[in-house]
C-alpha cells in the first residue's frame, strides 16, 4: 500500500527534536511494510519561501503537496498537525485521486479552543479523524464527514529503549518535565510536592524552578536516569487523554503517576500505572513507592511490558490504516471496544 504521511517532521531541528508521535507513526507504517512518502508542511513552506520566511511559503507548500500526490499516487493520505495545508488542498487531492482515503490525526488536547477548532475544521473533509482523547469526548465533532476514533500515544522500541524498572542506581527519584503554563494549574501540584517531599527524595524538574529544559538526547538521558515520573496533564478529567509523556516515561520503565479521572484503569492492567485524586494522595503514593523499591520496579515493569506489547508503534500504525480503510482488524487492539 502507498501511504502519504503529511506532518511536521522537524527537519530543521537538526537532531534536537522533541519526541514526536509523527515520527513514531512513520516508523510504524514502515514496520508494517507500507510504502510511505513523507511531506513536512512547515519545512517545505520554509524551503520554498523567500528568505526562508515560512508564512510566505504557504501557497507553495500546498502546491508542492499536490505535486507529490500526482507523482506518488497514494491510496491513503494521513494528515497530522499540518495547519499550512488547507482543506481546499485536501479536496483537490480527492479530485486528483477519486478513490483515495484521507485520514486526519490530532494529538493535542481538546481543552485548547484553537485545537478543537482545528479538529472540527478537518472533520469537514477527512474520512476519519483520530484524536488522542477517548472517543466518549469526541461527540462534539460529530455530524461532519469524518468518523471519530481514538488513537493512543504509542511507544517505539527504538525510542523508548531504556528500562528503569531493572535498575536501582538511578540519580533521580522523581521527574517532571514541562515548561507550559497555558490552560493549567498543575504547577500548584508540583509546588506542593517540592514543599513536602523532603530531602531524601530527589525531585528533578527540567523546564521549571530554574532548571533548564531538556530536548533530544538530553531528554532521553533524563528519563533513563529516573525511577518515577509525574504524568501531570495541563487539565485532567478527559477520558483517556494524556500527554505523550506517559508513553515516554512508561515505555522507558519509569513508574508513572497519573490522575485517576482520565479513566486509564479501564485500559491498563492492575499494578501498572499509579492513580491519584489529589496532591495529598499523590504525595503519599510517591513516598510509599520510594520506600519500597521492589514494588516500584514491579509496577513499572508491568507498565513498560504493556506499552511495548499492546501500545507500540507497529500496532498503532496498523490500526490507523485498518480503521481508516474500514478493514477488519487484524489485532485485538487494547484501546478498542471500551
Amino acid at each position: 500500500m502507498r501511504i502519504l504521511h503529511v506532518a511536521h517532521q522537524q527537519l530543521r531541528k537538526y537532531g534536537l527534536t522533541r519526541v514526536s508521535w509523527a515520527q513514531k507513526l512513520y516508523y510504524g507504517l514502515v514496520k508494517n511494510d507500507y510504502l510511505v512518502q513523507t511531506f513536512s508542511d512547515r519545512d517545505v513552506a520554509a524551503f520554498e519561501a523567500p528568505l526562508g520566511i515560512r508564512e510566505l511559503g504557504r501557497r507553495a507548500a500546498n502546491k508542492r503537496l499536490l505535486q507529490t500526490v500526482e507523482a506518488f499516487a497514494p491510496e491513503l493520505v494521513i494528515v497530522g498537525h499540518c495547519d499550512i495545508i488547507s482543506n481546499a488542498t485536501l479536496q483537490a487531492i480527492r479530485d486528483l485521486l477519486p478513490g483515495v482515503v484521507i485520514a486526519g490525526a490530532n494529538n493535542d488536547p481538546l481543552f485548547v479552543p484553537e485545537n478543537a477548532a482545528k479538529i472540527a475544521h478537518r472533520c469537514e473533509v477527512v474520512d476519519a479523524m483520530f484524536v488522542s482523547t477517548g472517543e466518549v469526548e469526541l461527540q462534539r465533532f460529530s455530524g461532519k464527514r469524518a468518523r471519530l476514533l481514538h488513537m493512543p500515544n504509542p511507544v517505539d522500541p527504538a525510542i523508548e529503549s531504556c528500562d528503569s524498572s531493572q535498575r536501582t542506581d538511578l540519580p533521580h527519584d522523581l521527574i517532571f518535565c514541562s515548561k507550559s503554563e497555558d490552560y493549567t494549574e498543575r504547577g500548584t501540584t508540583v509546588a506542593y510536592l517540592r514543599e513536602h517531599l523532603g530531602d531524601d527524595i530527589s525531585f528533578y524538574t527540567p523546564g521549571s524552578y530554574g532548571v533548564p529544559g531538556v530536548w533530544g538526547r538530553d531528554y532521553d538521558l533524563a528519563l533513563a536516569d529516573s525511577r518515577m515520573g509525574l504524568n501531570l496533564n495541563r487539565q485532567e478529567g478527559l477520558h483517556w487523554y494524556s500527554s505523550a509523556r506517559m508513553a515516554q516515561m512508561g515505555g522507558n520503565g519509569l513508574l508513572v503517576f497519573t490522575h485517576r479521572s482520565g479513566g486509564f484503569d479501564s485500559l491498563f492492567p492492575p499494578e501498572s500505572l499509579v492513580y491519584f485524586d489529589s496532591p495529598e494522595e499523590l504525595l503519599q503514593q510517591v513516598q510509599a513507592f520510594h520506600a519500597d523499591d521492589d514494588r516500584r520496579r514491579h509496577w513499572a515493569a508491568n507498565t513498560r511490558a504493556f506499552f511495548h506489547r499492546e501500545i507500540n508503534s507497529t500496532l498503532y500504525a496498523r490500526y490507523i490504516v485498518e480503521a481508516s480503510l474500514q478493514r477488519t482488524f487484524s489485532h485485538d487492539y487494547a484501546w478498542c471496544g471500551d
